[in-house]
């Protein structure tokens, strides 16, 4: 049986709110009441196993997402649009296509991805060397082992970052790699002369997800901590893809020609662009244990150039800080409190503001003191200080996503 775990965000479809994990169903929720409404399955609209709980939104409502396929002959990744409208009110996932299909490099051991890129006029999906086993998989229950027991890091493989055209469906015929990583969260993609500019959270080792056992959550504080000291930390790099690659383009030659980033693109002789990251933080960063859960002004800068992000810093297992990144200056700022552990930080803008970072942001922040309420945090986006919190009685586990809604 599937999974019908809806426990990693919130998404939006057509206007209407969902929850979802990245298996085949989704929960819709009334945004009033956040009652549970009907259960959606997404291979009765479109042909995929699933579908990431990342999508990304266009500003007329249209939407791109993710999923797998599987058949006899292997799996294929597949990119997803969802129209805009509905055509009546009882719609769920009606008028969903598949834009493209991308088949894997090895077909029997497809990558995990978590999310993509999403620029003005491109999808970007990496294809890491988190890998899955399906053989594995596929018979592990006849076998008495986990799933988990099936997904491997496999660094023999290197990163490859697909390029695809959103509004054709046509997939660029560069060759674009780097040296192995694993990425869970892309930070944004943008474009600036004939590049792709792609902004994510990386890790240089990606056995990160053979440590979220059981028996691993079971401990706490320093045995906790002992685990978590034993893998490797996400930072947010940047990497440019340039797109107008050719048989002309000359071989050992940088191709960035960006003079705001310090990432390089070097073609090969066989044709392959071996792209080298920059870290978008200053030496010294390493301090905070690492950023994940990025977030930044979507609505106004998602596939723009844009200057700043949020993010949690995990010097633990959980996110024990939030802290604001500039791109271009490198500098950032931090909100911390002992004993305190904030959600993902949500960015609300201030209608109709001109600055980026005008706005709040909003984070859930809970404690295992008994003495300790979980609260709201708003802080000043633009400062980071403390605007205000609001205390809940109630106890409340900690969260991995969120989303704002105005009604």
């Amino acid at each position: 049986e599937p999974s019908d775990n809806a426990s990693v965000s919130y998404v939006m479809y057509k206007g209407d709110y969902y929850v979802s994990s990245e298996n085949i169903f989704m929960y819709k929720v009334d945004p009033e009441t956040l009652e549970t409404k009907e259960k959606v399955d997404w291979s009765k609209f479109v042909a995929v196993n699933g579908a990431t709980a990342h999508p990304h939104y266009e500003s007329d409502g249209t939407t791109y997402n993710m999923g797998n396929s599987y058949g006899k002959h292997g799996s294929t990744y597949n990119i997803i649009q969802v129209p805009p409208q509905k055509s009546n009110c009882s719609d769920t996932l009606e008028g969903v296509k598949v834009l493209c299909s991308i088949a894997p490099m090895d077909k029997m051991k497809p990558s995990y991805y978590h999310s993509f890129g999403m620029s003005e006029n491109y999808i970007i999906f990496i294809e890491q060397p988190i890998k899955l086993n399906l053989l594995q998989i596929i018979t592990s229950k006849l076998r008495g082992k986990a799933i988990s027991e099936g997904i491997s890091w496999e660094p023999q493989y290197n990163t490859y970052f697909h390029v695809v055209n959103k509004h054709t469906g046509e997939v660029l015929p560069g060759q674009w790699y780097s040296k192995p990583f694993a990425t869970f969260h892309q930070i944004n993609a943008f474009e600036d002369h004939g590049c792709v500019v792609l902004d994510l959270c990386c890790q240089d080792d990606g056995t990160t997800l053979a440590t979220y056992k059981l028996q691993n959550l079971r401990r706490s504080g320093e045995g906790l901590d002992q685990i978590y000291d034993s893998i490797s930390r996400a930072f947010p790099r940047r990497f440019v893809l340039p797109l107008n690659v050719n048989s002309d383009t000359p071989v050992g030659k940088n191709l960035n020609p960006l003079s705001y980033t310090l990432a390089k693109a070097v073609k090969d002789a066989d044709g392959k662009v071996w792209c080298t990251h920059e870290n978008l933080y200053p030496e010294g960063f390493e301090k905070v244990g690492g950023l994940e859960f990025p977030q930044i002004n979507y609505s106004q800068y998602n596939g723009r150039r844009y200057r700043y992000f949020y993010g949690c810093g995990f010097r633990h297992l959980i996110g024990d800080s939030l802290i604001k990144v500039d791109v271009e200056t490198k500098n950032f700022k931090i909100w911390q409190e002992d004993g305190s552990y904030p959600s993902e930080p949500v960015f609300v803008p201030v209608p109709n503001a001109m600055a980026e970072d005008s706005g709040v942001i909003l984070s859930v922040v809970i404690s295992p003191a008994e003495n300790q309420s979980t609260f709201l945090l708003v802080l000043d986006a633009e400062t980071f200080r403390e605007l205000g919190r609001a205390e809940v009685a109630v106890p409340m586990p900690y969260g991995f996503h969120g989303i704002f809604t105005s009604r």
